[in-house]
């Protein structure tokens, strides 16, 4: 019985490391190759405009701050008549349909006659039910999508348009960014990882055509979306399930990270909201895994790396029971030096994670005019054991809810913190 015992804390020693090992890789992909860097990149110089878009918001009791993204959007540095805005919203959303009604009246009055309300009565109440919805009133080439809290770059349209025409492509995905770092315990740790996810991980898909998409900022040639059924309205993670119905079409996908073009966000702004995106998350992964869209892949390559991101929430949920199971048998068994060493090496990785998360700190902030110091580290470090306990948590929580049949659209909100996170930045470096 011991015998297998050392067996068993081995082999899952060594996964765990090939695991990390993995992801760290994953981590460093656009650092590590020149040609990945280079490809990540936006373009130094922009084209004339050509490309017209439709922008799509979806919104659900967004009245805090839809009336500031629909003002970015329509100000962005792109002529008035190439772009149309749609705002989506359920018809119970009175409130963020009167502050969106608002913001558009008072664009009439200025002159800017190309931002509307599209409202649904029916079900699902969700975002790819909102985004199917509106579809068809689109009537530009390349639709996109921004999220109702969403600060774009005023130069993003001439940077899609740009990189469209030039590199013949019908997907972009631009760069997506978090930005309160320091709002509370977990704010740095969830930052970091869109960082790395962005600026990264998503290039590394994108090389292989198998990328589960980002749910904005992701620009679609109209023909193609419409050629493709739009979204899963059943799915609770419809931009990853596009994403790979994208790739497995043969569509070549362009992942486009630059620090001064991203679309700024915010993370959530409770545990309780965090949990509940995150559970969101893992169980469109779960859907999206079981739907089989990855077995349409071309190469055994991509539906293998595929099926890696999509069954990951269930390895998350595994990791997260054995973890507290690992630390009891450190305490209570007694294990020959060689087993001690074994066991020891996912802890290395996860310093290696560590040490360059700490790195991709001081790179993101110095990148936004920001102020990373020892303290927010030290943040880090303490939250880092609570932060993957959380979200082996929300990876259990989106299996129960999967068992249980439960597929409701449970909302993330949102505050704004991440403007007035943008707004210190700016002023200091003024």
């Amino acid at each position: 019985m011991t015998s297998v015992v050392y067996l068993g804390l081995v082999l899952i020693s060594v996964l765990l490391t090939i695991q990390s090992a993995h992801v760290l890789y994953l981590m460093l992909y656009t650092w590590d190759r020149a040609d990945a860097e280079r490809k990540a990149r936006a373009p130094d110089t922009f084209v004339a405009p050509r490309l017209s878009f439709s922008v799509l918001l979806p919104a659900r009791h967004e009245e805090d701050v839809i009336q500031t993204t629909i003002d970015r959007v329509v100000r962005a540095d792109y002529p008035a008549e190439l772009l149309e805005v749609f705002v989506i919203c359920s018809q119970d959303d009175t409130g963020t349909i009167k502050k969106a009604e608002e913001k558009i009246a008072e664009l009439e009055r200025e002159g800017l006659h190309n931002v509307e309300v599209v409202v649904f009565d029916d079900t699902p109440v969700n975002k790819p039910h909102g985004l199917n919805v509106a579809l068809p009133h689109t009537t530009h080439k390349v639709v996109t999508i921004f999220d109702a809290e969403d600060d774009i770059h005023p130069e993003i349209f001439r940077l899609v348009n740009t990189v469209m025409l030039k590199e013949r492509v019908r997907v972009v995905q631009a760069g997506v960014q978090l930005m309160n770092f320091d709002s509370n315990w977990y704010s740095t740790l969830n930052v970091l990882e869109y960082f790395f996810w962005f600026k990264s991980r998503l290039h590394y898909h994108a090389h292989y055509g198998s990328i589960p998409l980002g749910g904005n900022t992701v620009f679609f040639a109209r023909e193609l979306l419409v050629r493709l059924g739009g979204w899963d309205e059943h799915n609770l993670t419809e931009d990853a399930d596009l994403g790979l119905r994208v790739s497995a079409s043969g569509e070549r996908v362009r992942v486009v990270y630059d620090d001064r073009y991203v679309t700024k966000e915010e993370t959530p702004p409770t545990l309780g909201h965090f949990i509940r995106q995150r559970t969101r998350w893992s169980q469109g992964f779960m859907q999206t895994l079981k739907k089989g869209t990855w077995k349409q892949m071309p190469t055994r390559k991509q539906r293998w790396l595929a099926f890696y991101v999509l069954a990951f929430p269930r390895g998350q949920a595994l990791l997260g029971l054995y973890l507290p199971l690992s630390l009891g048998m450190i305490l209570i068994l007694k294990v020959p030096v060689l087993i001690a060493l074994f066991s020891y090496l996912p802890v290395l990785l996860l310093c290696a994670h560590f040490l360059v998360a700490v790195v991709g700190l001081y790179e993101f902030t110095d990148a936004h005019g920001l102020e990373a110091t020892p303290a927010t580290v030290v943040k880090m470090a303490v939250a880092w054991f609570p932060f993957q306990m959380v979200l082996a948590y929300a990876a259990v929580r989106a299996m129960r809810r999967e068992l249980l049949g439960r597929h409701d659209w449970e909302k993330t909100q949102h505050v704004g913190a991440h403007r007035a996170r943008t707004e210190e930045a700016d002023s200091r470096v003024a």
